[in-house]
């Protein structure tokens, strides 16, 4: 149980609401920053308006998923109100505080170490990014068959990266009776693929390998996808980049070959937003009492 603990959450989407039941139902002093229109009500929770005196009395700051903006900038689904870290906001955090983000840009982390606050990054942990690689998974492959005149059964799938993943996808697409050929850069990645009984070729050599590609799922967080892929590619072919912006393919040029592609960041709290929102929540409580209780 976390009695005691009190908790500032400021900002996000329906994910946060989980993480609000969870922390409630734990009886943590939980309130929350830019939820005024927020139809739930949960017990011991109270709604509040953007106050450096809240962070003064909170020892840990939950912020949402995508963390903040380039400038300190926190979005919220269900305030039209300013919600910002600001220096001053910073400084009034306690010195034995935390900040729990989903992710962390370099405002966000150099602020952290200026003011010497402990920061958690959820999407770090391992264990966040193998759950989080399920609803990733699904949304890819619904988004695949919204945008194909065919069935994901037969078809001729590339996958870049066998992280976590990329490690799902290609099992889920197999699964569902796929052809699936995987772009590793590691021997031991490579190995694995073929020991799940996918096709795999290193990245020096994906120009060879998307040639009859139906669909070409990215991974990876660089530029993989240049000019010189896409124009080997068939312009029927559907490009889905799972990785974070800008991504790690060259949509301009792709948009001028005339090959349909798609960054899709941030899956999981667009197609099952409960499920991630579950996810966060659990790791969020785990850390929590672990640290704290």
């Amino acid at each position: 149980m976390l009695t005691g603990t009190q908790i500032l959450i400021v900002g996000g989407d329906n994910r946060q609401l989980e993480v609000i039941k969870k922390l409630s139902d734990l009886n943590a002093t939980v309130k929350i920053i830019g939820f005024e229109n927020m139809n739930e009500s949960f017990p011991g929770v109270e709604k509040v308006k953007m106050s450096t005196e809240w962070f003064k009395q909170s020892r840990i700051v939950i912020l949402p998923a995508s963390g903040t903006d380039v400038n300190g900038g926190i979005a919220s689904t269900f305030s039209t109100d300013e919600l910002k870290l600001t220096a001053d906001v910073f400084e009034s955090i306690p010195n034995d505080g935390m900040i729990i983000s989903g992710a962390a840009n370099a405002y966000l982390k150099n602020s952290c170490e200026m003011y010497k606050i402990k920061l958690v990054e959820l999407f770090a942990r391992d264990d966040v990014a193998i759950f989080n690689s399920i609803p990733t998974a699904e949304g890819a492959i619904m988004m695949a068959i919204q945008n194909t005149d065919f069935t994901i059964h037969g078809s001729i799938n590339v996958v870049l990266g066998l992280g976590r993943v990329g490690l799902t996808l290609a099992r889920t697409l197999k699964g569902l009776g796929a052809k699936v050929k995987v772009g590793v850069r590691e021997p031991d990645l490579f190995a694995r693929a073929w020991e799940m009984g996918l096709t795999p070729f290193y990245i020096e050599e994906l120009h060879n390998h998307v040639q009859d590609a139906d669909i070409l799922f990215n991974t990876i967080p660089a530029l993989v996808v240049t000019k010189n892929i896409i124009s080997n590619i068939e312009r029927s072919t559907l490009i889905i980049d799972l990785a974070s912006k800008p991504g790690g393919t060259d949509f301009l040029f792709a948009e001028k070959y005339g090959i349909k592609a798609i960054l899709a960041p941030g899956l999981p709290g667009i197609v099952a937003p409960r499920t991630a929102g579950c996810i966060m929540a659990d790791a969020i409580s785990q850390l929590l009492i672990s640290d704290y209780s």
